[in-house]
């Protein structure tokens, strides 16, 4: 399972909900892969387009925690509020990130395949708060999938080719 499987659920709701799965194999140990996850330091080196972060509570990376992530992607700078809503690692992560008009719901799973690999499944949800981020969602949703799928690839080539820990 080198290949990365995408799984496209596109919500047709009221509020214009967008629902999507993506699953990458990492040939990493699983204690490894967290630890380069969960190390903020290391955003910069798989999150393209990250400009800068800033821990906003006493206990970082705990159920509650928040942090201001800001990004330049092309053209637009976006500023996004990180809060971790469940911290169990190694089993897994969930977060939202909050910015103007949208709200990305993220849980984050992980297992071990065997000793040196792990299976990562991210599921996210969008919600559109506003009209044109509403449009966005109903007609460019590849947009939003895209985008995640740069994370979980960049992150990929950035473990395995890690040399830390």
């Amino acid at each position: 399972m080198n290949k990365m499987n995408i799984i496209l659920t596109l919500t047709t709701t009221q509020n214009s909900n967008m629902k999507y799965s993506l699953e990458i194999e990492v040939n990493k140990p699983l204690e490894k892969v967290i630890a380069l996850l969960d190390d903020p330091e290391n955003m910069k080196h798989w999150q393209p387009g990250l400009v800068s972060y800033e821990v906003l509570s006493d206990e970082p990376r705990k159920e509650g925690a928040q942090m201001k992530l800001r990004y330049k992607m092309g053209k637009r700078e976006i500023e996004m509020i990180e809060t971790i809503t469940a911290y169990d690692l190694p089993k897994g992560m969930s977060a939202t990130y909050e910015t103007n008009g949208v709200i990305n719901i993220q849980k984050n799973l992980f297992h071990a395949i065997d000793e040196n690999r792990t299976h990562w499944v991210s599921d996210n949800e969008f919600v559109f708060n506003n009209f044109m981020m509403k449009l966005m969602g109903t007609f460019m949703p590849r947009a939003f999938k895209k985008q995640s799928k740069i994370y979980l690839q960049a992150f990929k080539k950035f473990a395995e080719k890690s040399q830390e820990l």
